[in-house]
């Protein structure tokens, strides 16, 4: 619900704060009076387009804050969850548009863009009048309308969810059959290639051990010369192994002669025996391995350039060459099994598509009974509105198409008028007038008033081109509404006027050579003048003053 208005320097407003109750608002004031400045304003701060023609004169930028109150569960308070703003149950929205036409927006305090404020806008306030082109006249809405007003919510969700599970299995059907005919038309490459990658047999880590034998290989005479002479320094006749054990033999031979002072010497040479020892061994290992078969560094490098080869080919690391087989193999195997997975993912499609179908269908079925019950229900407010011979229809079109088949059902829904006898029915926006087509608005809102999540609405000018009973019929349904919502109207109609249980006053005043408008609330005698004064003209009479008391007390 709309709790306040604060306008500054918008047009002919300098400053002016309003606050708003629930119930029946009514503004009033002579053409001219500024009236339609105020519905800009609120626009403004709704999102509508920001036009620099709307800053007063003389200012620098106009500006203008509203107030809402929200109820727990109100959509506009996910909205701000959805944009990790915090929300509260006091909504602020704000908007300046600077001389230059540029604009900035604010939601409780933080930046935000226009288009966010145009969404919160759409869940806030609701605005029917002549040139209204949004909510109930944007036939994209009406099928939620209508699910809303018959209690199909819950039924459209579970539509909506057996149509996405029905598109996940066709997607992955669709996904399987394009990745089977991608690997169908390389299956021959991939039968050579896994055939070249089987010979190969590469294994991880193979390049490196591979390089390092190689580079051993390179150096083979070198290292074999070397380790010959270091094994011919150690071992032999008058090799180093030889000539510690004699010295250990001749010294353990007169050690227990020495009172112990040996036997350090005798242990130490003992640990070098044995590490000559291992020295020697070790020497003899290498050896073996170095003094291989002199083909050996060809018949490695041949197989480490193959790897290299292969890898380049594929455009891959020598250690990805196994997990590449692994690949290529699956491939192949996903074309020998295509038959099996084709036809499995086909039947879990041809399930998916039956219960979304059927769910479909048979909501179709709620909406059609819903439709009949909704037509009857605004036929029944129509007359009373000088609209007897208009017809309202809900139109719940089959789409035959499957294609067209989407998350809200396999049916189109749209509100249609025909206003003459005998004409055909079509668009609430092309066939009624800008007259009518407020009186359409203000029968479907008082039908469909317990279903809406918008808590204000707003009426322009609703009785253009009615009065006497017709505008007292419209001024009671607003009421009607007004007991459940919070109803706006801006209204030249004495009857409208009448049944409001809050009434403003639009009015121009002039400061020094500067017009300006301000707005009163209007209560007693005031309020009875101002709706003489609709009555009369610019001469209120005594007649005028009674005709208005018997219309503020119900009996006109």
């Amino acid at each position: 619900m709309l709790a306040s208005l604060t306008i500054r320097d918008v047009v002919l407003i300098e400053r002016l704060g309003l606050g708003f109750r629930k119930g029946l608002c009514v503004l009033t004031g002579e053409t001219g009076a500024g009236k339609s400045i105020l519905l800009d304003a609120l626009g403004l701060a709704l999102g509508a387009r920001a036009d620099s023609g709307l800053v007063r004169h003389g200012a620098d930028q106009a500006s203008v804050t509203a107030e809402f109150d929200l109820s727990g569960d109100h959509p506009a308070l996910a909205i701000l969850r959805e944009q990790g703003l915090d929300p509260e149950e006091r909504l602020v929205v704000r908007r300046t548009v600077s001389a230059d036409g540029r604009s900035r927006a604010w939601v409780n305090d933080q930046a935000v863009g226009v288009g966010l404020l145009k969404r919160l806008g759409e869940e806030l306030v609701e605005v029917h009048g002549q040139f209204d082109t949004h909510g109930l006249l944007n036939p994209q809405t009406h099928r939620g309308v209508l699910d809303a007003y018959a209690g199909l919510s819950g039924h459209a969700a579970q539509v909506a969810a057996a149509h996405r599970a029905w598109r996940q299995v066709e997607d992955a059907r669709a996904n399987a059959a394009a990745e089977i005919a991608r690997a169908r038309s390389e299956e021959e490459y991939l039968r050579h290639a896994v055939a070249e990658l089987d010979a190969l047999a590469p294994k991880p880590g193979e390049e490196e051990e591979l390089a390092e034998t190689r580079a051993v290989l390179m150096h083979r005479e070198k290292l074999v010369d070397a380790l010959n002479t270091a094994y011919g320094e150690l071992s032999g006749d008058r090799g180093v192994e030889r000539a510690l054990s004699s010295a250990i033999r001749t010294l353990s031979r007169i050690a227990d002669k020495a009172a112990g002072k040996l036997d350090p010497v005798i242990a130490a040479l003992d640990r070098a025996a044995t590490e000559a020892g291992e020295a020697i061994a070790g020497l003899q290992a290498v050896s073996s391995d170095v003094d291989m078969d002199p083909q050996a560094l060809e018949k490695l490098e041949e197989r480490l350039f193959a790897l290299r080869a292969a890898a380049r080919k594929h455009g891959v690391d020598v250690d990805a060459l196994a997990p590449l087989r692994k690949d290529m193999a699956d491939r192949l195997l996903l074309i020998e099994d295509q038959g099996d997975l084709l036809a499995r993912l086909a039947r879990e499609a041809e399930v998916a598509r039956d219960a979304y179908r059927k769910a479909a269908e048979s909501l179709s079925r709620e909406r059609q009974q819903a439709a009949g019950r909704l037509d009857a229900a605004v036929a029944t407010e129509l007359a009373p509105l000088k609209l007897e011979k208009a017809k309202f229809r809900t139109l719940v079109e089959p789409l035959a198409d499957e294609s067209d088949w989407t998350v809200a059902g396999m049916d189109r829904v749209a509100f249609q008028v025909a206003t003459n006898p005998g004409s055909p029915p079509g668009a609430l926006n092309k066939i009624a007038s800008g007259g009518e087509l407020a009186r359409f608005m203000l029968a479907l809102k008082v039908v469909l008033a317990q279903t809406s999540t918008v808590g204000t609405l707003v009426f322009d000018e609703v009785d253009t081109g009615i009065g006497g009973a017709v505008a007292a019929a419209v001024g009671e349904r607003l009421k009607t509404l007004g007991q459940g919502l919070q109803v706006l109207v801006v209204t030249h109609s004495p009857q409208v006027a009448a049944r409001g249980s809050i009434h403003l006053k639009v009015q121009k005043s002039v400061k020094g050579e500067q017009v300006t408008t301000g707005v009163v609330e209007l209560d007693g005698d005031d309020r009875r003048e101002e709706i003489a004064r609709m009555l009369s003209g610019a001469t209120v009479t005594a007649e005028a003053r009674a005709a208005a008391d018997s219309l503020i007390a119900g009996r006109g």
